[in-house]
């Protein structure tokens, strides 16, 4: 078995892991604070402690990741994140758990994925190649939303019975198994490292891979505040929505379970659908997103909100294939993490803000008008993207163009800021993230159910 393969295999198997584990330990994680006396506002300051390291350091995360073996990084980030899990996990099941101590241990979950993400990011796109890389991904993200789905379900459960301290030690060992298995991982086919002029040069030359781009940093923008809409919508409004319209929470999972299953559907049509033009067909996938919001301020009954969301799920999935594809055949392997941390701070660095806008939102203008501003917001960014040129052209390049290397494919984007039309055009990246409805809370946590 050839090392990107035998990559790809190990990287798919330990992100399943960690998704079973993490996305039930993101449950827990706001039960254990309920259960140690806390509020919702406690829930909230838990939730923050872990979002604000994951954002100030995701760009030194992307950085150290090009520079270092990513296999090294990963590791060195699952280490930390099994050590503070388990560490939540003693303290809760003895009983003993503050309020402090909670903040200090997701503050460290944190910045382990601040560090893990650009470098997994930039190793799933290193272990793919050729013109079998977009089914590749549509498999991975099919894997990781299946077992999101499995690990929101089974964390559920477990809680009830065993409690959340038991779900968090299973996350912490989801943490040791998954990094033990990314351990193995090969990078002699990658090339070595150039010696760069240390972080800082490191995050410049990143910055001008993606403002050089005109569809990337457009893409980056719009997802910013996408995003972090998309958490105000579905994770503040509504769970609200569905207590006073819909029946309460029981509706509602059904709903967020209905979207998992769009990922997942997604993910089996991009296996076999290739689309020519990568970006245009992606973003008009995200025009469905306004859907949800809509949905919430009609209401629509749940029978239609669940078709909705599934719906949307599916678009979900071609926008984040389409995304993930486009970047791996435009951007420099040794720059891959870089450009993913910029990826990923413009993706998380606003659900903070919108969260805790979300409420004085509704007293001002009520709920119903905050939804279509959400549903709005949404449709504009996306129309306004999809006027860029370079988001309507680029285009996938033919199988024997390399992927890895200054030759310009005859599909690529022509033009200033145009990868093909740089030095030295290559391969990257995951996407944008699109929280939608079941990895709300993982992006409200902290992006921690998208692989950790």
């Amino acid at each position: 078995m050839t090392s990107p393969r035998r990559n790809y295999r190990l990287l798919t198997a330990a992100a399943i892991i960690t998704n079973l584990g993490s996305q039930g330990a993101l449950i827990a994680s706001a039960f254990a604070v309920l259960d140690a006396g806390g509020d919702s506002g406690d829930v909230g300051l838990v939730a923050a402690a872990r979002t604000v390291p994951l954002v100030v350091f995701l760009l030194v995360g992307g950085a150290v990741a090009d520079r270092l073996p990513r296999h090294r990084v990963m590791v060195a980030a699952n280490a930390l994140n099994c050590l503070s899990q388990a560490a939540f996990a003693a303290l809760v099941l003895a009983g003993h758990a503050q309020l402090w101590q909670m903040m200090v241990l997701a503050g460290l979950g944190g910045t382990g994925q601040a560090f893990f993400s650009p470098a997994s990011e930039g190793m799933v796109m290193s272990s793919v190649s050729g013109e079998q890389a977009g089914s590749a991904f549509a498999v991975y993200r099919m894997a990781m939303n299946g077992a999101g789905i499995g690990g929101a379900a089974l964390g559920g459960a477990l809680i009830g019975v065993l409690g959340p301290g038991w779900v968090l030690a299973v996350d912490a060992g989801a943490f040791l198994v998954a990094g033990t298995l990314r351990a193995f991982l090969d990078v002699s086919h990658v090339p070595a490292r150039e010696k760069g002029g240390g972080v800082l040069a490191d995050l410049r030359d990143g910055w001008h891979e993606v403002i050089g781009r005109p569809w990337l940093w457009t893409i980056v923008i719009q997802f910013s505040v996408v995003n972090a809409v998309i958490v105000a919508a579905e994770s503040v409004y509504g769970p609200l929505v569905a207590r006073d319209s819909l029946g309460g929470p029981g509706p509602w999972g059904l709903a967020l379970a209905a979207f998992g299953a769009g990922t997942v559907g997604g993910g089996l049509l991009m296996t076999r659908w290739k689309p020519r033009r990568l970006l245009l067909a992606g973003s008009l996938g995200i025009l469905p997103l306004a859907l949800p919001s809509a949905g919430l301020a009609l209401p629509l009954p749940i029978v239609a909100l669940t078709v909705v969301m599934f719906l949307t799920g599916v678009s979900v999935e071609i926008f984040g294939v389409s995304w993930m594809t486009a970047l791996h055949q435009e951007i420099p392997e040794e720059k891959l993490s870089r450009v993913a941390s910029y990826d990923w701070f413009g993706s998380v660095g606003m659900v903070p803000v919108a969260a805790a806008l979300a409420g004085p939102a509704e007293s001002a203008f009520g709920r119903s008008a905050a939804l279509w501003g959400c549903s709005g917001l949404i449709l504009l960014l996306t129309l306004a993207v999809l006027c860029v040129p370079d988001v309507r052209r680029l285009t996938r390049r033919r199988s024997d163009v390399p992927v890895h290397g200054s030759v310009q494919g005859e599909g690529s984007v022509h033009g200033a800021g145009a990868a093909g039309a740089l030095p030295v055009p290559g391969p990257a990246v995951s996407g944008s993230r699109v929280p939608g409805s079941a990895a709300v809370s993982a992006d409200a946590e902290g992006a921690v159910g998208r692989e950790g």
